[in-house]
């Protein structure tokens, strides 16, 4: 079976190793991988703030790459190994699930890093003046079940009093189609910024759906962030395609979705 490539990242030697003569022969360079952030690949462009704006080639009949709404963490080797651990079907639940928290954890400080904010001077302990920032009020969080609940302690942790409302959908056992069942919300929810939590977007149908009943409720696309660990090309494609305003932040765009995910987290696979 053939591996799956990693993300923004390739073979290559360690600055250090040279090769070496030694009887008019050399000596095998040592391959590691690396993770280049700076540099543009073609698959994805460094923004302001260090996340890569992805970029999904054009498909069949000319459609236009994606833009700057699909926005990735910088790859590292650390990032790598907790895809790997979440992807390995050798992996145990407690590792799964350990290594699934870290990654959501870096997801959600990452996504509250796109929210808005507004500097302020504050004075430390010393008595001296201190130029910081200090983020806006009116957020807050949307699971939608059941793995979309996974994500929620990892937001928590974060933003201890944040508002967390949740959205049901299941596919229609004739139709194939996602159907809302139910969806609670805080009651102001039309005048907060949203974070979206769903890990793993295979169709985007299950999204776009619980977009659609967000923005019923008064929320506007422009102000939803989607966070997501995984995500297909096409998934994404399909949520940008519906919603150009909405913003989504994942780990990794691979044909190839650990569709796994909430079976094995939660212990039910």
């Amino acid at each position: 079976m053939e591996a799956m490539p990693c993300q923004s990242q390739r073979l290559g030697p360690r600055p250090h190793d040279e090769p070496t003569a030694a009887g008019g022969g050399t000596t095998t360079t040592r391959l590691i991988r690396f993770a280049e952030p700076g540099e543009d690949s073609g698959s994805a462009s460094s923004s302001s703030n260090g996340v890569a704006a992805a970029a999904i080639p054009a498909g069949e009949g000319g459609a236009a790459p994606l833009g700057p709404q699909l926005k990735l963490l910088p790859m590292n080797d650390q990032l790598r190994e907790l895809q790997t651990i979440i992807r390995d079907k050798k992996s145990s639940r407690g590792d799964f699930v350990f290594s699934a928290d870290r990654l959501i954890r870096l997801v959600v400080e990452e996504g509250l890093n796109q929210l808005p904010y507004t500097e302020c001077t504050v004075t430390t302990p010393t008595g001296h003046k201190y130029e910081g920032v200090r983020f806006e009020k009116g957020n807050c969080g949307v699971s939608i079940m059941r793995s979309g609940e996974a994500m929620e302690q990892g937001l928590r942790d974060c933003c201890r009093s944040i508002r967390i409302g949740k959205i049901l959908i299941q596919s229609d056992e004739e139709t194939q189609r996602a159907k809302v069942y139910y969806a609670k919300f805080p009651p102001d929810i039309y005048r907060r910024k949203v974070l979206l939590m769903y890990p793993i977007l295979s169709t985007g149908n299950t999204v776009i759906e619980a977009v659609k009943v967000l923005v019923e409720h008064g929320v506007q696309p422009s102000v939803i962030i989607l966070l997501s660990l995984f995500s297909t090309p096409h998934g994404a494609k399909s949520i940008i395609q519906e919603f150009p305003e909405i913003t989504i932040l994942t780990t990794e765009v691979h044909p190839v979705a650990p569709t796994h995910f909430g079976q094995k987290y939660f212990g039910t696979d």
